[in-house]
């Protein structure tokens, strides 16, 4: 009878063990304590949201700068290149309300992709459209650009129009991430053509490093998508063709395991309470069976989800790539999600503690 006991008990203790581990199927039973603030969004004079890129929080912790693309294309054959046509601003800050602040960019790009504020205000977009995309002739695309925050060029990172793998070329650069002393980090690869590393630059754009390759190992990656840097200086990777984030010190040094219970990453934020947000556009029982769409929301240090905003529009049987592709948390923790392929910028109201 003892032995029973005991085994019981060790049983009970085990399933405890289990369940406070990072979770690695799909997170449908964290609560949600969001709700969404329809319409928040409004471009001026009538102008129809396009597919909405990555969302970042200004310094201030109030402002919502995102990356807009252009026109809003209805023809699915132009997504990857919605403002090549187009002199529309893509760069755009939001004020508190919803309303456009300011925008700027206009023509500078074929595919803007990624998007970071410095603690300056300064603003850095990336340009990811594949080579394939580029029209003949065209010197857009494949860069990196410094904005003063009121749009003035400061600096370009890549040589404009030229994909390539060297101190001075990016191939579809997916996102950018600035860290506290200055020093830029691209996630350079877009797509499983890219180049699948990480370049660190120092802040007057001298290249320091690059650390990645196209694989399944560790340090290794398959359609990198987002960089974010923790309260920490941590470097953490969407590297969402492997189902996982990679997470790094800035010189490129493996810190952990990968995590996989947050899905398929497409975008990464942090807020100022150390917890990690992270946008699955992606899932489906084709790319991730098992998963859905949504927003997963953890903590930074352990890596242990909580919470998960589910998006509840996707259709889990087929590759819809619906959903906040990208992540944003204000300092009030209001949740942002870029949604391209919906053409949202969607706001979530935190109600619950």
């Amino acid at each position: 009878m003892q032995r029973v006991h005991v085994n019981r008990y060790a049983a009970g203790l085990t399933l405890a063990v289990l369940a406070l581990l990072p979770q690695t199927t799909a997170s449908q039973g964290y609560p949600n304590p969001y709700r969404i603030a329809e319409g928040w969004a409004q471009l001026p004079n009538g102008r129809p949201m396009g597919a909405v890129g990555k969302t970042v929080i200004d310094p201030d912790g109030k402002h919502v700068w995102a990356v807009v693309r252009c026109e809003r294309l209805e023809d699915q054959a132009r997504f990857g290149d919605e403002c090549r046509d187009s002199k529309t601003d893509p760069i755009v800050q939001f004020g508190p309300d919803g309303r456009v602040v300011k925008t700027f960019g206009g023509g500078m790009f074929i595919w803007p992709h990624g998007i970071d504020v410095d603690k300056d205000g300064n603003v850095w977009v990336t340009d990811a459209v594949a080579t394939n995309r580029t029209p003949k002739g065209d010197t857009r695309g494949q860069i990196v650009v410094k904005f003063s925050r009121d749009g003035k060029v400061l600096m370009t990172l890549g040589t404009p129009g030229e994909p390539g793998s060297d101190a001075k070329h990016f191939t579809s650069p997916s996102d950018v991430a600035v860290a506290a002393n200055g020093d830029v980090f691209v996630a350079d690869g877009h797509g499983n053509d890219g180049n699948n590393r990480v370049v660190r630059f120092a802040r007057d754009g001298t290249f320091m490093k690059a650390w990645g390759k196209s694989g399944w190992g560790p340090g290794e990656f398959h359609s990198l998508h987002a960089i974010a840097i923790d309260s920490r200086g941590r470097i953490f990777v969407g590297d969402r063709g492997n189902n996982r984030i990679q997470i790094f010190d800035q010189d490129g040094k493996s810190l952990t395991v990968p995590w996989t219970q947050f899905g398929k990453p497409s975008g990464i934020a942090f807020d100022n309470k150390d917890q990690i947000y992270v946008a699955d556009s992606e899932s489906d029982d084709v790319q991730n069976p098992g998963w859905e769409e949504g927003i997963r929301i953890g903590d930074a240090k352990s890596g242990w989800v909580h919470s998960f905003i589910q998006f509840p529009w996707g259709d889990p049987r087929t590759t819809t790539g619906n959903g906040a592709e990208f992540v944003a948390v204000d300092a009030e923790g209001n949740v942002y999600g870029g949604e391209p392929a919906p053409k949202r910028l969607q706001k979530y109201v935190r109600v619950r503690p």
